[in-house]
């Protein structure tokens, strides 16, 4: 797989999140504070439900379902701890956001 434009930096603004679909993936967009992005797959790995709906603190994203939480910087569970989010590769070209949803980041990491 290789990098495909998946929208407008102006779609996800700073300390914000979204949904968003690439090459039929659902991927989770995080815009860090500091302007980083991090892109994860949209479902959260206890039973699937969609990340989008559940709230982003800071560097805390909390499930919306059960209350699992993750740090976006590197996508690993903090409660639990023994998860972990699934992470694509993802650029900043031209003001537009660019995911890889074949290079997994998360490899080595013991993703359920």
């Amino acid at each position: 797989m290789a990098f495909q434009r998946a929208c407008d930096l102006d779609d996800v603004w700073e300390g914000e999140m979204t949904q968003i679909t690439v090459d039929g993936n659902e991927v989770l967009l995080v815009h860090l504070e500091g302007g980083e992005l991090r892109a994860f797959d949209a479902r959260c790995p206890h039973q699937s439900w969609p990340l989008a709906e559940g709230e982003l603190d800071g560097t805390v994203l909390v499930c919306g379902a059960h209350g699992w939480t993750f740090d976006v910087r590197s996508g690993a569970g903090v409660n639990p701890s023994d998860c972990a989010l699934r992470q694509y590769a993802v650029e900043v070209r031209d003001a537009a956001v660019w995911v890889d949803v074949g290079a997994d980041l998360s490899e080595g990491r013991d993703i359920p």
